[in-house]
């Protein structure tokens, strides 16, 4: 299940200093940056393989999880807020403010089949009387 993690971080009046490290399994192999847009979601998908760590740097945006066994709502509005999603995490975001930058960190390079497009499904059970 996806955990929300809370990074060191060092205050002085230069600036403030946030460190991440130890977080991923393995290496970090990909960086990318998702510039959010108010009323629009990202997302939809689950990996096969791949660790991620997202980190809204700038702005805000709220990230729906789900494991097939829990589901889960983070909101990331600090840089100092990381969420740590395991490959069978799949995720949404949304909520983002116009101004967000959503700063995502995986152990793997992009690989197309690595991605589930298709969310789990919820069972529902009926009885019959």
């Amino acid at each position: 299940m996806a955990q929300l993690l809370q990074l060191d971080t060092f205050e002085s009046d230069a600036g403030d200093l946030t460190v991440f490290e130890k977080i991923l399994p393995g290496e970090i192999k990909r960086v990318f940056y998702i510039r959010g847009k108010a009323g629009h979601e990202r997302g939809g998908h689950r990996h096969l393989n791949t660790w991620q760590a997202l980190i809204c740097i700038v702005g805000s945006c709220r990230v729906f999880t789900d494991n097939n066994e829990e589901q889960a709502y983070f909101l990331l509005d600090s840089p100092d807020k990381c969420l740590l999603l395991a490959p069978e995490d799949w995720h949404v975001m949304d909520e983002f403010t116009d101004s967000s930058i959503l700063l995502v960190l995986a152990n793997t390079e992009y690989h197309k089949d690595d991605y589930v497009f298709v969310p789990y499904e919820t069972t529902i059970t009926v009885e019959n009387s």
